[in-house]
């Protein structure tokens, strides 16, 4: 069946779809930077990102005030080099992944406020990742330091 069009206007042909790899880092404006350069507005993007978390996210300065008093505990509980890495390991995961969390609700907010099935979705989604890591972070704190605080209960 032939698409019908109105007499005045002609039928256009549609765009092709672009060609795989057609994307060139060169053709985006925001994309200058190059060398050490590009490294150093990374890194301060990077930093205002964690300062926006801490100003704006209550759930970031949450974990990272665990973070704050499980941090020094990693280095009392008697532990080897690389339970001691797990444990710090876990304390980052949560932050990275809060992060993560942050940055999916912001940007479904961006789209839009109103109420969608498939918004909640995402939101809830991100959630579920930042409930998974802080249950692999209590159970790797637990696993490690269980028999050190047993024993001093005894």
């Amino acid at each position: 069946m032939k698409p019908t069009t109105p007499p005045d206007r002609p039928l256009a042909d549609p765009a092709p779809p672009p060609a795989a790899g057609a994307y060139s880092p060169a053709d985006n404006p925001h994309k200058g930077n190059r060398g050490i350069t590009r490294a150093w507005f990374a890194l301060k993007n990077s930093i205002s990102g964690i300062r926006f978390a801490i100003d704006e996210e209550s759930a970031f300065r949450q974990e990272l005030t665990l973070c704050a008093i499980l941090l020094p505990c990693a280095f009392v509980i008697p532990a080897t080099v690389v339970e001691r890495i797990l444990m710090l390991g876990t304390l980052v995961l949560v932050l990275i992944v809060e992060l993560l969390n942050s940055s999916v609700e912001a940007a479904v907010d961006r789209i839009s406020l109103e109420q969608h099935g498939l918004s909640k979705r995402a939101k809830d989604f991100g959630s579920a990742a930042v409930m998974l890591a802080l249950l692999l972070c209590v159970g790797t704190w637990v696993a490690i330091a269980w028999p050190w605080v047993a024993s001093l209960l005894r």
